[in-house]
C-alpha cells in the first residue's frame, strides 16, 4: 500500500503488526476553571492506559505514535515502553515549541517537563516535526487552512493518522483517553476520533468521566 502523502515513513523492511495511536487530555492547566484532567486523575489513568495494551497484547512488533503533550500522551508513552514497542512522536511544531505549548503549562508542568525528556531520550529517534506540506505548504496555502478554522493541532492529528494509515488501514487502532466532549479548541481528542472513525479504524475509548467518578469520595 502507497503511503498518504505526508505520512512519516514506516520501516518497509519490518512492518508494524499495529500501528496504535493515542491522543487524550491533557493535565488541567492551574488556572483551569473545570476540572477534566486533575493531576490526581493520572495514575488511574496510567492504570487503565496500561490495561488496556495488555488487552491488545501490545508489544515489540507494534508501533506507537502520538503527540507526546502531559497527561495522557505520556502517560501511553510510558506504557508502551514498558511493553517493549516502538514508540514515535510526531509534533506540531519544533520540539522546543511544543513542550512550551503542550507539556510546561499544565500543572506540575517542570514534573511533566522531565518525564518528556526522559521519554524522548528512550525514542528509537528524535521526536519529528510536522512538514511543511502537512502544514499547509505555501504561505497561501497555510493562509486558506486557518481561514477555514484548521490550526496546526488538528493538521498534525491528519499527519498521524496518515503515518499509521501508511501501514495499512486494517493495522490501525486508536486509545484515546477522552471525556466524550467536545475540546477546549480545535485538534483535540474529538477531532482525532472522528478522523479515525472516517477512516474505518479502530477506536478503543478510556472514559475519563468514570474515572474520576471511580476515584473521587
Amino acid at each position: 500500500m502507497p503511503s498518504p502523502p505526508n505520512a512519516a515513513p514506516p520501516n518497509p523492511a519490518c512492518p508494524p503488526r499495529r500501528v496504535i495511536l493515542f491522543a487524550g487530555h491533557m493535565v488541567d492547566a492551574p488556572e483551569r476553571p473545570t476540572p477534566r484532567f486533575p493531576p490526581a486523575l493520572a495514575p488511574a489513568a496510567a492504570a487503565r492506559i496500561t490495561a488496556a495494551l495488555g488487552e491488545l497484547d501490545a508489544g515489540p512488533g507494534d508501533l506507537g505514535l502520538t503527540q507526546g503533550a502531559a497527561g495522557g500522551d505520556l502517560l501511553f508513552a510510558e506504557a508502551a515502553l514498558a511493553r517493549g514497542m516502538d514508540l514515535r512522536f510526531l509534533q506540531p511544531f519544533g520540539e522546543d515549541e511544543f513542550i512550551a505549548r503542550s507539556v510546561r503549562p499544565v500543572c506540575d508542568g517542570e514534573a511533566w517537563v522531565t518525564r518528556y525528556r526522559t521519554l524522548a531520550a528512550r525514542l528509537p529517534l528524535p521526536p519529528q516535526r510536522m512538514p511543511a506540506a502537512a502544514a499547509g505548504g505555501t504561505a497561501a496555502e497555510e493562509a486558506a487552512e486557518q481561514a477555514d478554522d484548521d490550526n496546526p493541532f488538528e493538521r498534525c492529528n491528519r499527519w498521524l493518522l496518515d503515518s499509521a494509515l501508511a501501514c495499512g488501514g486494517e493495522r490501525v487502532w486508536l486509545l484515546c483517553l477522552w471525556d466524550g466532549q467536545g475540546g477546549d479548541g480545535a485538534g483535540g481528542t474529538a477531532h482525532m476520533v472522528r478522523e479515525v472513525q472516517r477512516c474505518h479504524g479502530h477506536v478503543i475509548h478510556i472514559d475519563s468521566r468514570a474515572l474520576w467518578q471511580a476515584i473521587s469520595p
